[in-house]
């Protein structure tokens, strides 16, 4: 299919101004300061758009309609949460962080619990973002293979080159205002899909598409069975097991990943960044509802227009746009799906290079000038951003497999690797030692082996006693793990304990706030 000229004016305009932005942000002195963290100087309403843009991406646009297409709405509940999770994090710790933190969220793990504690946080961020951005790729490619017939792999190289190249340039700085642009873009885009769909003339009446999906079972949130089949029976993934294991993930991803911390950390203020936080979670939520709704719907338009529905249910989004959106409308739209991707490939990229700089490039080279570590920050993104494009290839999907985003939290939760267990153990404790973090790595790697191994009808290691949960538990097991024996270790080895140990937990808030107020 090629998009008629009007749609593709509308797509490279959208290009001009996204790269206008990243060159913009290239003014003035260059410091290190400034490039990972735009020099602590971004308003509050703009942290907000760029937290925002960060957690809606295309997984949003295409992966999650596509599971509200084929099961229904499963995935709402569990992301009505976020407000809930946001409130505690904008309260406690986003000021905390502001406090402990310089740019990388592991810093505090460092002073908490030494080099292995942040080594090991950090490399579990890296590979959980890697596998997020290939996921990011994935959908985006989906998306435009189906409106243009484009190659998948040329398109997820494409997206990936001018997203590594505008975030190389501009920075953090950079990342902020495109996510503010995309941002918009996205939510007036959803909104159009959304209208098409309820005043479609293929499908007869306005609104008659709910009234359809109704009929067909797609507008309800899945199973609420509450027994021990429900956490036992690998086939059957009901609401109340979704809403666990995103509680966990939207704490994770919110508390301790870097993607998100070094957001809070561009704020103007510390009141600046706890209310970016929350509010950020506000713009979330109805971006969430309108595209599930849209994809649950879609299979009440297929029906009632008579159409062939696509083979691939993650293709069912990009399958509608490509053709029932009208032209100009469509061009928006492609825009709205590569600002989706974008927005998250740029602030998960800009994450990726200032944990690589900070973590590991300064701890061997504490000496190194400015200079050096832009350069390494920039050399690190580009790094991070083959390895993405690398990753999505790899997780192309094929006919008949699971919908994508029921995948995506079932590998992310595993390679969380009990990073939130460790954050809570610091956080929360002032009798947890190093020793006893690391005894609880240990532990939580051998849980998490162990589940992957020997789960399923058809483990790959039959040990006799199995995990026996449902494999999306793995990974809030791995939390549980990893927090109860490091805090048992942590009492019967004891061990190093820092001086301070109180500041760097949540008993020390009313200290830090005291100090930062004095200073």
């Amino acid at each position: 299919m090629s998009l008629h000229f009007l749609d593709l004016a509308v797509i490279a305009l959208y290009f001009v101004v996204i790269a206008g932005i990243g060159v913009w942000a290239t003014r003035g002195p260059r410091t290190a300061e400034r490039y990972f963290v735009a020099g602590r100087s971004i308003p509050m309403w703009a942290v907000a758009f760029t937290i925002m843009a960060t957690i809606i991406s295309t997984g949003t646009f295409v992966g999650h309609p596509g599971t509200a297409y084929q099961k229904g709405l499963i995935l709402l509940v569990p992301h009505l949460l976020v407000p809930f999770v946001l409130l505690a994090v904008a309260k406690v710790v986003v000021p905390f962080y502001r406090r402990v933190v310089k740019m990388s969220a592991y810093e505090y793990i460092g002073q908490r619990f030494g080099l292995g504690g942040r080594f090991y946080t950090s490399f579990g961020f890296l590979a959980d973002r890697i596998f997020d951005l290939g996921v990011t790729l994935v959908t985006t490619a989906l998306a435009i293979n189906v409106l243009t017939g484009w190659d998948l792999k040329t398109v997820i190289l494409g997206v990936g080159v001018f997203t590594i190249l505008y975030t190389m340039i501009g920075g953090m700085e950079a990342v902020v205002w495109t996510d503010v642009v995309q941002g918009v873009v996205l939510m007036i885009g959803g909104l159009f899909v959304l209208g098409r769909l309820m005043f479609a003339p293929e499908a007869g009446a306005p609104f008659a598409v709910v009234a359809e999906t109704w009929r067909q079972g797609k507008l309800t949130l899945g199973s609420w069975d509450l027994s021990l089949k429900t956490f036992t029976d690998p086939a059957l993934t009901t609401t109340w097991l979704f809403c666990l294991a995103y509680a966990v993930q939207w704490t994770r991803r919110y508390a301790t990943d870097q993607h998100i911390v070094q957001r809070y950390l561009v704020a103007k203020s510390d009141e600046a960044a706890s209310r970016a936080a929350f509010v950020s979670a506000l713009l979330c939520v109805p971006v969430f509802v309108v595209f599930m709704f849209a994809g649950a719907c879609l299979a009440g338009f297929f029906s009632l227009a008579n159409v062939p529905p696509p083979a691939v249910p993650d293709s069912a989004m990009p399958y509608f746009l490509a053709n029932f959106m009208p032209v100009g409308l469509l061009g928006l739209v492609v825009a709205a799906v590569l600002a989706a991707a974008m927005s998250t490939v740029s602030a998960d990229l800009s994450s990726v290079g200032t944990v690589l700089t900070k973590d590991y490039f300064l701890h061997f080279k504490p000496d190194a000038s400015d200079r050096a570590c832009l350069l390494c920050g920039r050399l690190m993104i580009a790094g991070g951003g083959a390895l993405t494009v690398i990753a999505a290839w790899l997780l192309l999907p094929e006919k008949g497999s699971a919908p994508l985003m029921e995948r995506v939290i079932l590998i992310a939760s595993i390679l969380s690797g009990g990073t939130l267990g460790l954050f809570c153990l610091g956080f929360l404790t002032t009798t947890a030692t190093r020793q006893g973090c690391y005894v609880g790595m240990a532990c939580c790697l051998a849980y998490t082996a162990w589940a992957i191994l020997t789960r399923g009808p058809k483990p790959v290691v039959d040990l006799g006693l199995n995990f026996p949960l449902n494999p999306i538990l793995i990974g809030v097991g791995g939390h549980l793990v990893l927090f109860g024996t490091g805090w048992i270790a942590s009492k019967v080895l004891g061990g190093h304990r820092p001086e301070d140990v109180e500041r760097l937990t949540i008993y020390g808030l009313r200290q830090n706030a005291t100090t930062h107020t004095t200073s």
